[in-house]
């Protein structure tokens, strides 16, 4: 089955840097969309960053300048750069995929998530 694996997140303090990495796996034939989400403490979840389907980027308002998306097709992995964090970026970090299967099936599926806390 596909199966969406993150990592990266942890504790930092304010204005530092973390990388997130998603690798999607499985019988994959082709991957549409794929990006990051994230909910904080008693918030909606929202969109961070993701790549559409025709290749470009699409960023939340409040990460633009500070969040890079980039990825890697031949490794069907998306990594989230994130500088200059700030205590309001403290959420559960959450990587999604719009994928179709070899078994021709099309679903959104999503990782376990990951913790991202901007402290000092």
């Amino acid at each position: 089955q596909v199966q969406l694996v993150e990592s990266g997140g942890g504790l930092v303090q304010p204005g530092g840097s973390l990388r997130l990495s998603c690798a999607a796996s499985g019988p994959i034939s082709r991957i549409y969309t794929m990006g990051w989400y994230r909910q904080g403490p008693g918030k909606q979840r929202e969109l961070v960053a993701a790549f559409t389907s025709g290749g470009s980027t699409d960023y939340e308002d409040s990460v633009k300048g500070r969040f890079t998306i980039s990825r890697d097709n031949a490794k069907n992995t998306v990594y989230l750069q994130m500088n200059s964090l700030k205590p309001e970026d403290t959420a559960a970090y959450y990587c999604s995929a719009n994928i179709v299967t070899f078994y021709y099936t099309r679903n959104d599926y999503w990782g376990q998530g990951t913790q991202v806390t901007v402290s000092s």
